[in-house]
This record gives C-alpha cells, structure tokens and sequence, in this order.
C-alpha cells in the first residue's frame, strides 16, 4: 500500500522555549507541495528551532503543526521526512554507502536498489565507499543529502544544505532542490544565501528574534 504523502504544513502559534530563553514566540507558517520555501534570518532568529519542530525531532512548548492529510500523527509524518543537518549526524565508521543502506533497512527498502538509485543522483564516487570520517567536509554532505531523500519523502527539510559544497556541489544541490519540487514535495531550505534559489521562485518566511518578520511570496503567486 503507498504511503500517503504530505501536501500541507501548517504552524499556528508555535512557542518554542529552552529555560529562560525564549526561541520561537508565536509562530504562524505554511509550506506547501510543490514550493520551495526559505526560512532566513540571522543567526539566533530561531531557524534551525523551526525546521526541527516541522520535522518532529523538537516538541513546541505550545501551539501546533498540523500536515495534511496526516494530521498530528508524528509517528506517520516521521516517515514522511527527509532531514538534512549542519552536520552529517552519520556513523563515521561506516562508509557513505553503508550508511545510506541502513537508513535504507530503517525505512523497508531494498538496500542494494536504494544505493543504486542515490549513487547515481548524487554522483557519489568511490570516496563513498570509505569510512564517512576519511571524507571531506562536502562529501559528508552529499552523502548526507543522499541519506535524507533515499526513501523519497514528501517533506524535505534542509539546514544549511550549501554548507562545505563547491560550486559543482552547490549546482548539483540546486538541481536536486529542483527536482523535489517538481515532484511535489513540501520542500524547506534553511539558508543565510537565499540568492542561490532565486531561480526557483521560493515562499520566503524570515524570522527575527523568534518571530515571523515578513512573507514574501514571488509574482507566481500574485
């Protein structure tokens, strides 16, 4: 039976605090399928707290995501993510293909056909067949992109995925952005150059000291 996939993600007045500190104050936010959304802001905005909460690794303190059709289930929409981090948060011991494979197993697929399929669409060469800690620091993070969309989720939620990519790196991410968003997936990019995704027309949600600032939609959607 085919997984339902998401379409609709909706924040209403997410709170979000750690002791004293508050990171989110309040936070309304939509993303859809089939548009690439950028979450900006300058560091300590609450960003990286927000992308989190979306892809249920934090609770709110208060308020709430609802993602459509799956409602609040977490269980069900942790299926549905792919995460990508600052960090590659693999297994250094294991190779870039060894690490893929058993996210692969995590998530029911056929290792082998997993591998064969992001190998070739994330153009990982031999280096991905070393252990993970032997990799420079853009190789970790293709393979970490390969690990998060192995099993095709519908949510695609990326932290500073230009991060230690050259400029071949960040043409193939791009692409592979692009790729997501055509194949109608809610696609979140957290980044501090959201210039690089001009061209692809994003929903840009910025925050400020924990709170929505401004939403700015391209012409598409005027």
């Amino acid at each position: 039976m085919e997984r339902p996939r998401i379409r609709r993600v909706r924040s209403s007045k997410v709170v979000k605090t750690f002791g004293a500190t508050a990171a989110l104050r309040g936070v309304d936010a939509e993303l859809s399928a089939g548009r690439l959304t950028l979450v900006a802001g300058s560091n300590g905005s609450g960003k990286t707290t927000l992308l989190r909460i979306l892809g249920t690794i934090l609770s709110p303190t208060s308020g709430s995501v609802s993602y459509e059709p799956l409602g609040q289930d977490r269980h069900a929409v942790r299926h549905e993510v792919g995460w990508l981090s600052h960090e590659a948060l693999a297994y250094g011991d294991l190779s870039g293909r060894e690490n893929i494979q058993l996210t692969a197993r995590f998530h029911g697929l056929d290792p082998k056909e997993a591998w064969d399929q992001v190998s070739e669409r994330f153009q990982l060469g031999r280096f991905a067949l070393r252990p993970l800690r032997t990799n420079s620091r853009g190789q970790r993070q293709r393979v970490a992109l390969a690990r998060a969309l192995a099993h095709r989720p519908s949510l695609v939620l990326l932290d500073e995925p230009t991060t230690g990519l050259d400029t071949a790196g960040v043409t193939r991410l791009l692409e592979v952005v692009r790729q997501e968003v055509e194949d109608r997936a809610v696609v979140a990019v957290v980044t501090h150059e959201p210039r690089l995704f001009d061209e692809l027309e994003p929903v840009r949600i910025v925050l400020d000291r924990g709170k929505v600032v401004d939403v700015d939609r391209s012409e598409a959607d005027v």
